[in-house]
């Protein structure tokens, strides 16, 4: 049974905050192992997905984002807007090399045998992807190429997606790929990706590193038949296994005995089909099913049990090992996911899903049916779909990134899902739609799950009446119970080029029919949402309630009322929401709030109702971080860059942007590295009472700087100060002299919020501020620190 194309109907995203923990950013490393300057990415503070303590996936792997890393590449972003690189990069930030020897340097923080990295290339001119290599080096030694390509990533035009870079509309950019160092690395080795030849690929952008502590192969269960010394299947990869191991499964669910595939790369091509069995690997590094038929492309590698209209299947177990797909478009109509068909009492466990078109596509009527432990990544549609009368079924403890589509869903097309539950999952980075969505469903829970950075016409956490199939008619529409506890939602949200508006981090839709449910949304964290933290749209949704959500940074509104509807409010509180009135309602009384107590930060009476959407203010950790509005989808797809120059420009502009930065001390996530991120909202700010107070930027080498500007935030929030501060200059970052005396600085916002500081032009490489007072906070405040020789 082959799924209904979908229509192009509109997706939703979500954003992020402060009150993650940011010891995700990763380590930086000083020490650099070549000829090459000492340089730091110094990359705006994004809490990290993987930060949130007691929710989402417990991962085998530490992440350490290149953003942070030591590098010689150039930074790109932060940047949410469609279509550019940095919008679909982890936290919006990536670093990119572009010349032989430019490298990200990564530092472990425990000991590890294996790294992946999410990367991106350009696309090549007929839009078939290139291939290429980047070296891995190990304490500056021992190059090993690892293969890199773009022919998984870079789709163009509208859904379902094209592979002609003449379209508009180019997006899935990143792809990842993974290594074994071959020996365990010791905490503090240094691993660096560098570029060794730009000749196949004229740039590498390096999104993040993932490292990891592999166990060692599973040995063969006692008794279990192993699909190559029994069965005769190639471990190479060079001959297709996909018969030999198919009679390796039916013989194991004849005989009652599990199945092992031992280490080695199967070329399967077509549906291996399970059914009372278990089918067990190595791990997921060292057995993996791989393949596609070289000419029927909609058959391609793939477990999947009996579809439902023939009996289904029952009673199996999938565990330890990959499903590497090939799949390089999207045909909504070709059955090439990783795990398919029906499966009832069944379990997957510890399987590494990739390249294929959806992780896991369940087609009922099946019921208990559990994926744990597993990884899902670059898909071209849904990480997993419980679609079509799936019920009592789970997905939990998984990590998902890149999927095409939503992320983990529930689509209850014409047969109720009834009691499935999402919790404790990971879902990073679907390039359209939601992080996590049921359309329609009852008794629905989605819990204990982070989600965060979606990309376009999605929101991180969906509750519908929308796609066909679901109306109440069949039973299949939201209805009674839906429970979503103690998520966490980072950077979700984003602008629906259908709508051309903002989606919000947590949406409704009544588009088929009004939801009438219970709705239960409590204990949530909605962080640095893009657009709205709340958003309702289409038809009405009733029944909905709210208790301890704590929204920190909405880059529109609090509440984004489109529809009619009923919602209680308990223990919300909103910070740092872009528009001075929290709340969008066009809808007046059609939609009826009722507040308990606790609440602050989003209520407005009366609220806003424009007619107009305003740009959004992104933010990081609640400080704003500026941001652009809605705009059409790029038209020409991005072109290769061109060499770099080989003569340096002349020095014109500010030489501390970007630069490395020190300090003495800062109080919460306001660091250095705000005041030189050429961004004038952010802003770093000292340890309170605790004068004097540092900031130093290395210029990376002597400058004679003759003008600093020192800059406040603009906005009319900030009162006039007068800050108190000398400047001093160094060559060695030990021995410095002063440049300039102390003296007074007035900020006053109704001038810019900002001074100039003149200097001699003393040829120096490191530049200190050192502050002594301020009249309006009782720390050193600059949201930017710039240089200048003219």
């Amino acid at each position: 049974m082959t799924p209904p194309s979908r229509r192009p109907l509109l997706r939703r995203s979500l954003s992020a905050s402060l009150s993650l923990a940011l010891a995700a950013f990763g380590v930086t490393a000083a020490a650099v192992l070549s000829s090459a300057p000492p340089a730091q990415a110094a990359g705006v503070p994004a809490p990290s997905p993987l930060a949130v303590p007691g929710r989402g996936a417990t991962v085998p792997f530490k992440e350490q984002e290149a953003e942070y890393a030591a590098t010689n590449g150039a930074l790109i972003g932060p940047n949410r807007l469609y279509g550019t690189l940095p919008s679909e990069a982890s936290g919006r930030q990536a670093v990119t090399l572009d010349s032989v020897g430019e490298y990200v340097e990564f530092t472990l923080t425990s000991p590890a045998n294996a790294m992946s990295f999410r990367y991106s290339l350009p696309d090549n001119a007929a839009g078939s992807g290139r291939d290429a290599s980047i070296d891995v080096r190990v304490n500056g030694a021992s190059p090993k190429a690892v293969p890199v390509t773009s022919k998984y990533g870079w789709y163009y035009g509208g859904y379902p997606f094209n592979n002609n870079p003449g379209d508009t509309n180019p997006h899935h950019f990143y792809d990842e790929a993974r290594t074994m160092f071959g020996s365990t690395l010791a905490a503090g080795t240094k691993v660096r990706l560098q570029v060794s030849s730009t000749a196949a690929s004229p740039s590498f952008t390096i999104d993040l590193a993932d490292f990891e502590q592999v166990a060692a192969p599973t040995a063969k269960p006692s008794g279990a038949l192993d699909v190559v010394a029994d069965f005769g299947a190639d471990p190479t990869g060079a001959a297709d296994s996909t018969a030999k191991i198919q009679a390796a499964v039916d013989a194991g669910k004849a005989q009652g005995k599990e199945v092992y595939i031992p280490q080695g790369t199967f070329q399967v091509r077509d549906h291996i089909v399970v059914d009372k069995v278990t089918l067990r690997g190595a791990g997921p590094w060292y057995s993996v099913l791989t393949g596609r038929d070289p000419s029927n492309r909609s058959k391609a590698v793939g477990v999947y049990g009996k579809y439902a209209a023939q009996g289904g299947s029952s009673n199996v177990t999938l565990k330890d090992f990959a499903i590497i797909g090939d799949i390089r478009e999207r045909e909504d109509n070709d059955q090439v996911n990783a795990i398919g068909g029906a499966l009832s009492n069944s379990t997957v466990d510890n399987v590494w899903m990739q390249h294929t078109k959806c992780g896991a596509w369940m087609d009922g009527p099946m019921d208990n049916f559990t994926i744990k432990n597993s990884r899902i990544l670059d898909q071209t549609a849904d990480g997993v779909n419980f679609h079509y009368g799936v019920t009592n079924s789970t997905v939990t403890n998984t990590f998902v990134r890149n999927s095409g589509d939503d992320g983990l869903a529930m689509w209850a097309e014409n047969v109720p899902n009834v009691k499935n539950k999402f919790t404790f999952n990971t879902v990073i980075l679907p390039i359209l739609a939601n992080n996590i969505v049921t359309y329609g469903g009852k008794d629905i829970t989605i819990s204990d799950n982070v989600m965060s950075d979606t990309i376009t016409n999605g929101g991180g956490l969906h509750i519908a009446n929308r796609y066909p199939g679901v109306n109440s008619g069949q039973g299949t529409a939201v209805s009674g119970t839906i429970t979503a506890a103690r998520n966490t939602l980072i950077r979700t949200g984003n602008n629906d080029y259908n709508w051309r508006f903002g989606v919000g981090a947590i949406w409704f839709s009544g588009l088929n029919e009004p939801i009438n449910a219970t709705v239960n949304i409590s204990d949530t964290e909605v962080l640095d949402s893009s657009y709205a933290a709340i958003h309702l749209i289409e038809g009405a949704s009733n029944g909905l309630h709210f208790n301890n959500i704590k929204i920190d940074g909405a880059g529109t509104y609090a509440l984004q009322i489109q529809s009619p509807g009923t919602a209680t409010f308990t223990n919300v509180v909103a910070t740092h929401i872009a528009q001075s009135n929290p709340i969008h309602n066009c809808v007046g009384s059609g939609f009826q709030i009722t507040r308990g107590s606790g609440n602050s930060g989003w209520y407005a009476d009366p609220p806003a109702c424009t007619g107009n959407w305003p740009d959004p203010v992104w933010t990081n950790g609640g400080v704003p971080g500026g941001g652009t509005g809605p705009t059409d989808p790029p038209t020409d797809p991005p072109t290769d860059p061109t060499d770099p120059p080989t003569d340096p420009p002349a020095e014109t502009g500010n030489l501390a942007q970007g630069h490395p930065v020190a300090e003495s001390g800062h109080a919460d996530v306001y660091g250095a590295s705000n005041a030189v991120d050429g961004n004038a909202n952010t802003y770093w700010e000292s340890t309170n009472h605790a004068f004097p107070q540092t900031i130093t930027v290395d210029l990376g080498a002597a400058k004679a700087v003759k003008r600093l500007v020192l800059k406040l935030p603009p906005a009319a929030a900030w009162s006039t100060r007068t800050q108190t501060l000398s400047v001093s200059g160094s060559n060695d970052n030990n021995t410095f002299n002063s440049l300039k005396a102390s003296a007074g600085y007035t900020f006053n916002p109704s001038s810019g919020n900002q001074a100039t500081v003149t200097l001699p032009g003393t040829s120096a490489r490191y530049l200190r501020l050192t502050f002594t007072g301020n009249t309006g906070w009782p720390a050193a405040q600059l949201s930017e620190l710039e240089a200048y020789t003219s």
